[in-house]
């Protein structure tokens, strides 16, 4: 599993009601819920974030209400993976959920700049800022979970057989 794209970075404490909005939570169409990330947080995110672009945040990212809206918001809007000291369980769960890829690395969230040019293989738990020089090491995901990821969710895993 690896992913390619420039850091958009956020800080602590990141809630899913900035993620996605609750007046936006009458509809799950990702790519309305896409239209409208991080709208309150950061006006200029839909107007930027590119097509593999990775987040890079704080501690506790998707603290709040357990919705599924903002991971899925979050990775219909390009979004290939984020990267936070920390997430909250049930964001963290609904992120895998969906197959949007999530890695806790302290030292990378502290250390990446927004903008820095990232590379990273979480088959080997390896994160790299090609825009630094710096790596970071972090756990592999596990098998199970990387499937799941790369089939999109699981769902979808479990529709195609791969998950039982």
């Amino acid at each position: 599993m690896r992913f390619t794209g420039n850091s958009i970075k956020y800080g602590d404490n990141v809630d899913t009601d900035v993620i996605i909005p609750a007046r936006y939570l009458n509809t799950s169409e990702p790519s309305e819920l896409a239209a409208h990330c991080m709208e309150d947080l950061d006006p200029t995110f839909t107007k930027r974030v590119q097509s593999g672009d990775i987040i890079t945040a704080g501690m506790n990212f998707g603290c709040g209400s357990s919705r599924e809206h903002a991971p899925i918001a979050i990775k219909a809007s390009g979004i290939s993976l984020v990267i936070a000291k920390s997430f909250a369980r049930i964001f963290y769960r609904n992120a895998i959920n969906i197959g949007l890829a999530i890695v806790e690395c302290p030292q990378a969230a502290e250390e990446i700049s927004e903008g820095d040019r990232l590379e990273a293989d979480l088959d080997l738990g390896m994160i790299r800022d090609l825009t630094t020089g710096r790596e970071y090491q972090t756990a592999p995901f596990p098998e199970f979970v990387q499937k799941i990821i790369e089939n999109g969710g699981l769902m979808q895993s479990v529709a195609k057989g791969i998950i039982k």
